[in-house]
């Protein structure tokens, strides 16, 4: 038989390492049914993981039965997280940790730390697993922690950061067009420079197509910023350039 001291309870699965991307579900919301409607269908022991999940569990069974009913438990808490953190509350309280960087920053240098938000790529089970996002780049990132790597994408599902930024539209970042120019000895590499010259071309031509149509794209402000910091080089190489010149002699 399980002992008491070997048995997974609600509290000790949110506060466990490794469960630190997941939000603790309102009870309310755990035990309205229509809320777990259809996951009868995907969870095995189904019954006995929900008794389990809402800390009503009360069954003894053999150790291998209770450990087959602890992951039926966790599976079923993951897929009812992924429903819950789309409601007012659940946006909320991912909101708090978004804000405190629990699910990591982005390692990208140009996107200065900024904090990234976990997201499945199918909103099926057992399909792929949970990648980080980065609202700044637009770029996924696997999690550093093994524990948090594991963890199954479909538990945060395809839709939530998403909804969250249409939600908290301040929390969305402002696009950044400034990129990385590889250089050697102040040069800049040859085909990375083309590259370069080639993206910033396709780039300009967007922003011109979408000017046009008259759709603000948020990058009118850092334009002005460039804008001045060439208008600063060229007074800077300017003054270098009348400091070196020859004094005409007597």
């Amino acid at each position: 038989m399980a002992t008491a001291e070997h048995r997974l309870t609600y509290g000790q699965f949110i506060s466990s390492r490794g469960n630190e991307y997941f939000c603790e579900i309102d009870e309310e919301y755990l035990t309205d049914r229509f809320n777990l409607t259809g996951l009868n269908t995907e969870v095995q022991y189904y019954q006995y993981a929900l008794d389990l999940v809402t800390d009503v569990f009360d069954f003894d069974c053999e150790d291998e039965m209770r450990e087959q009913i602890e992951k039926s438990a966790r599976h079923l808490y993951g897929l009812v997280h992924a429903r819950y953190i789309v409601t007012t509350r659940g946006l909320a309280k991912m909101l708090e940790k978004f804000k405190k960087s629990d699910f990591g920053k982005c390692p990208r240098v140009m996107c200065e730390s900024q904090p990234l938000l976990p997201m499945g790529q199918s909103d099926v089970a057992n399909t792929s697993p949970v990648k980080l996002y980065c609202s700044r780049c637009e770029d996924l990132y696997n999690p550093k922690s093994s524990r948090h790597a594991v963890i199954d994408g479909a538990y945060f599902g395809t839709s939530f950061h998403n909804i969250l930024f249409q939600v908290y539209p301040a929390m969305l970042p402002p696009k950044s067009q400034r990129r990385y120019e590889p250089r050697v000895f102040g040069f800049k590499v040859h085909a990375a420079a083309a590259l370069s010259r080639w993206q910033g071309d396709q780039r300009d031509s967007m922003k011109d197509r979408l000017k046009e149509l008259k759709i603000e794209t948020g990058f009118e402000e850092e334009d002005e910023e460039l804008d001045d910091d060439d208008e600063e080089d060229e007074e800077m190489e300017g003054g270098e350039g009348f400091q070196g010149a020859a004094v005409p002699q007597q």
